[in-house]
C-alpha cells in the first residue's frame, strides 16, 4: 500500500484520508489536520490565510474541505500518507 500511497496525487490523498477519517469517526485525525493547515499555508507562502484561519474556526472548517488542492495539498502529502498507511 504504501507505493501505491505514494503514486496518488495530492488531492486523491486528501480525500481518501478525509473520507476514512469521516467513515470511522475518527475526530483525532481531522483535529490534526485542521491544526496542520495554518502551518501548511504559511510553508507555501500563505501566512496571510494561515493567521485567519488560526482566528476563525469557520475558515478552518472551510479549508478541511479544501485542504485537497494545490500548494497546501503538496504540503500536506506527508500527513495524508502517515495517516492512510496507520
Amino acid at each position: 500500500m504504501a507505493d501505491e500511497l505514494e503514486n496518488l496525487t495530492s488531492k486523491e490523498l486528501h480525500d481518501r484520508a478525509v473520507e476514512r477519517a469521516v467513515h470511522h469517526l475518527d475526530v483525532g485525525f481531522l483535529w490534526r489536520l485542521l491544526r496542520a493547515i495554518p502551518a501548511a499555508q504559511a510553508a507555501v507562502g500563505h501566512p496571510d490565510q494561515a493567521e485567519a484561519d488560526v482566528s476563525h474556526l469557520s475558515s478552518i472548517l472551510n479549508e478541511l474541505v479544501h485542504a485537497g488542492d494545490g500548494e497546501v495539498a503538496e504540503a500536506l502529502r506527508p500527513l495524508y500518507i502517515e495517516y492512510l498507511r496507520g
